[in-house]
């Protein structure tokens, strides 16, 4: 993938990137590293060509099969939230969608695991890092509920679609003192979470309220 098209022209360009990240601080986005890493991620290439010209406003958009990436306010506070303490070795993500979430943990920390129940989002995303030379990503097709046990636990979990209720398997796959972001709930009553496995039992905070797509059970 060359050069100019991971920077974007016009509409896609560094400077309204960086006016993005200008947005991202006004509405209290703080982590350096967080904002750094955003303003160089290229997000115009996780999106159909059609709305790369919107890749930069802070707006969820439509990837197809009933998904949407994340606004980049939602991406940038869950990934601060995810870092609050420090940096995770390994990291589980549920709804690969995209990949934009993906790319930006991969470039944060170590390991990332990746899961996605739809089969066609997840070989886009497989081959567009693979394209941007992203290698320190394993991906999983299969039903974001059970995790991917396989390769658990993990330091960090990070959710990026709704349950009603966060699910008792996640909750296990993270170690002591790791937390699990997600947005919990239905409708336009959902939470978006922060939970923190103790020796003791969990710890959970609302960090404030937001709206996702539903977390659905089984594959496609």
């Amino acid at each position: 993938m060359s050069e100019t098209t991971l920077r974007g022209s016009g509409m896609t360009s560094q400077r309204t990137r960086k006016r993005m990240v200008e947005r991202l601080e006004a509405r209290g986005i703080q982590d350096p590293r967080v904002l750094a890493l955003m303003a160089r991620m290229p997000r115009h290439l996780f999106i159909e060509e059609a709305l790369a010209s919107r890749a930069y406003e802070d707006l969820a958009l439509p990837i197809g099969f009933g998904q949407t990436i994340s606004q980049p306010y939602m991406v940038a506070r869950m990934t601060e939230a995810l870092l609050q303490n420090g940096i995770p070795e390994r990291v589980l993500e549920v709804g690969t969608g995209s990949g934009y979430q993906t790319a930006l943990l991969a470039a944060l920390v170590p390991q990332v695991y990746s899961v996605e129940r739809i089969a066609p989002l997840l070989e886009q995303a497989r081959q567009l890092l693979g394209r941007m030379r992203i290698r320190n990503v394993d991906f999983h097709h299969s039903d974001g509920h059970w995790g991917w046990p396989a390769h658990a636990p993990y330091d960090a979990i990070l959710v990026a679609a709704a349950p009603n209720e966060v699910p008792e398997s996640l909750l296990a796959q993270v170690k002591i003192d790791g937390p699990v972001v997600i947005p919990v709930g239905s409708g336009l009553q959902q939470r978006l979470m922060r939970y923190t496995r103790t020796a003791v039992g969990i710890q959970e905070s609302v960090l404030e309220m937001v709206h996702f797509v539903p977390l659905k059970e089984g594959v496609g």
